[in-house]
């Protein structure tokens, strides 16, 4: 086997000669690619590592190990479900762009060294903008150019903590790096940018809503996994990324609850479930590591179920405005299942894959004694029932009847939306099998009595809550609505801002120069005239100008003087 290619070239040489495929056969190649990628990761012998030397540094393209193992099985399912999903799409940009993306976060993922992450790190952003673009709205062009400005910010920052790593250990090894390294804050930011961490998520609830309806599931599965993956690897056991992980379950919730736009309460949502795998990097341990990296596997399925179960919505009715839908459950029963599936599973119901991953994030917490992360953690589950479990699939294919009638989704995205729902019971059901590939050796139990009754008694209280506040007319009613979050502070605020300040002070410096012109010129030749009629100063000007000069200085020498000895 071509031991020396990344896993993922594949992906990313076939997506690009693509648009020269004709027809039909385009389509089975791009169902063909993702198996023939996979086929070549498994040919890959365990525990491989390809090196070469380049310019005296020693660079490794290829790493196989069980944590990147895990992240490129997912990535190829995930790749996989996604082509099925978009089968009907006979855009060749967005096929493109896909597969390229796809294929570019599978060989991040498999990078031994920092230059060869950097590179695949920057094809992710550069392939999937387009998958934002290819959706041809004024909207989506402009979330397309902020979307890709961060990103690249985040390349440029990551670039900057490599040459600084480099420096300050002589070594471009991607392994654990740390705080405490050399570069290493520059390297945690970039990773925090594409990881969303609060107060540089914007780009995630921007972006991914104006994407396209096959766009948003790739980009759901690859951008912030990546990241995550990188954290892993990079920056496991790091206390700050607790907290980070804390806050990032916490503060979503509250705007997913009042989010109109479904597809935008759902990257909301993704926020929250980031954030309780950050928290598990954070904690370090191996249950809170085997827990993030399940958390990953299982979140990209789930996840992926729920967008493809929105995007459905989007297909055939034109919009995912909760204030719009209504009653669909009627005329798209099939993707009202999956939906439902979708929603069970995020949720963490018993027999669903959330339940066996999530919880061992929430022990492994418990286990450590943070309590504060624990209860934020709590929380955070109850909050996910809420804007997930219930709102989506209850504003989405229930609620008040609209009179909206629609045919059920295309055969090729039920046949995704499906495989994607029997996977979510499966990992809930059959846990070893997910159990059996993570990083460390799996010694938890997710279906004892204390775990059970404790997550049952969780949703029951929340949905009991939802019930009481909905009956009361307490709920948030669905209203056409902008969400004003952290991200107008640099798309409103600080325009603004500039505008009102800074041509001013131009202005005002302009008039200041003048001023000091004018009088120069006076003091200089006698009066204020333009350079092309000045006349050398005379020798009395001069003098005085040199008087004013040692002036001023002695004047400086006598305060300093005084300040010293004072």
């Amino acid at each position: 086997m071509m031991n020396w290619l990344p896993p993922g070239a594949i992906l990313i040489l076939g997506g690009l000669l693509l648009p020269l495929v004709p027809g039909r056969a385009r389509s089975a190649a791009m169902f063909a690619l993702p198996v023939l990628s996979f086929l070549h990761l498994l040919g890959l012998p365990a525990e491989t590592l390809v090196q070469f030397t380049f310019f005296d540094y020693t660079l490794s393209p290829v790493r196989v190990d069980r944590l990147s193992f895990l992240f490129g099985v997912i990535f190829h399912l995930a790749a996989f479900l996604g082509v099925i999903y978009s089968l009907h799409v006979a855009d060749r940009v967005q096929q493109t762009a896909a597969l390229t993306y796809a294929g570019s976060a599978i060989a991040g993922a498999f990078a031994g060294d920092l230059i060869t992450l950097f590179v695949f790190w920057e094809f992710t952003t550069v392939a999937s903008v387009f998958l934002i673009w290819s959706r041809r709205t004024p909207q989506a062009f402009r979330a397309g150019m902020r979307y890709l400005i961060v990103q690249v910010g985040s390349g440029v920052l990551l670039l900057a903590g490599i040459l600084l790593y480099l420096r300050g250990t002589g070594s471009l090894d991607f392994g654990h790096i740390g705080l405490e390294s050399a570069g290493g804050l520059p390297i945690l930011l970039a990773f925090g940018i594409k990881a969303a961490f609060p107060f540089l998520h914007n780009w995630l609830q921007d972006a991914y809503p104006e994407a396209t309806v096959t766009g948003t599931v790739f980009l759901s599965a690859f951008t912030t996994k990546l990241a995550i993956y990188a954290l892993a690897r990079g920056f496991a056991g790091t206390e700050i990324l607790i907290y980070i992980g804390a806050a990032m379950t916490v503060f979503p919730v509250f705007f997913a609850v009042i989010e109109n736009d479904l597809r935008r309460v759902l990257a909301y949502s993704l926020n929250n479930q980031l954030g309780f795998m950050v928290c598990g990097i954070g904690i370090g341990t191996e249950l809170a590591l085997n827990g993030t990296v399940s958390h990953a596997f299982a979140h990209i399925l789930y996840k992926a179920l729920l967008f493809m179960s929105m995007g459905a919505i989007l297909q055939q009715v034109g919009t995912v405005k909760a204030s719009e839908l209504g009653g669909l459950y009627k005329s798209m029963p099939w993707s009202t299942t999956f939906c439902i599936i979708g929603a069970l599973s995020i949720s963490a119901f018993p027999l669903f894959s959330g339940f066996v991953t999530k919880s061992m994030v929430m022990t492994a917490a418990g286990e450590g004694h943070y309590a504060i992360t624990s209860i934020a953690l709590l929380f955070a589950s109850a909050g996910v029932l809420h804007h997930s479990g219930i709102r989506i699939p209850f504003h989405g294919f229930f609620g008040p009847d609209r009179g909206l009638k629609v045919r059920e989704a295309p055969m090729n995205m039920l046949i995704a939306m499906g495989a994607t729902a029997a996977l979510c019971i499966g990992i809930g059901v059959f846990p070893g099998l997910l159990y059996n590939i993570l990083p460390f050796p799996v010694d938890y139990h997710p279906y004892t009595a204390p775990h059970v009754i404790t997550q049952a008694q969780l949703l029951f209280f929340a949905l009991l809550a939802f019930a009481i506040l909905k009956r009361m007319d307490l709920e948030p009613h669905d209203l056409p609505s902008v969400i004003v979050d952290f991200d107008w502070v640099y798309r409103k605020f600080l325009p603004r801002l500039w505008q009102a300040t800074v041509p001013p002070l131009f202005t005002l410096a302009g008039r200041m120069w003048s001023f000091v012109d004018r009088w120069l010129g006076i003091l200089l030749y006698g009066t204020a005239v333009d350079d092309d009629t000045r006349k050398p100063p005379r020798p009395w000007q001069t003098n005085t100008v040199f008087l004013m000069a040692v002036l001023a200085l002695l004047i400086y020498l006598i305060i300093d003087y005084w300040r010293t000895a004072g």
